[in-house]
């Protein structure tokens, strides 16, 4: 599953807080957007889609805030029920 995410750093805890049609906006404690935050942003995003963090693949947007995300290690059903559940 492809994912587009707008990542906010400075965050007291990482969370998803919104989903705008198949848009993330998710927080991460990390300061900067750099590898500190894609790291916290790729650990996050497993625990929160019950995946491996191997499963999770930033491709597209390292250095920016927006950012396309792949996810992989369920099915496409179970992936879409959890972004789904996002208000």
């Amino acid at each position: 599953m492809i994912v587009k995410v707008r990542v906010i750093p400075n965050a007291t805890e990482n969370e998803v807080i919104s989903r705008i049609g198949s848009v993330l906006r998710v927080k991460v404690t990390a300061g900067e957007v750099n590898e500190e935050a894609n790291k916290a942003l790729r650990n996050y995003l497993a625990e929160f889609f019950e995946v491996t963090p191997k499963a999770v693949n930033i491709i597209r947007g390292a250095k920016g805030r927006e950012k396309t995300v792949e996810i992989t290690g369920e099915t496409e059903e179970s992936l879409r029920r959890v972004m789904e559940s996002i208000p």
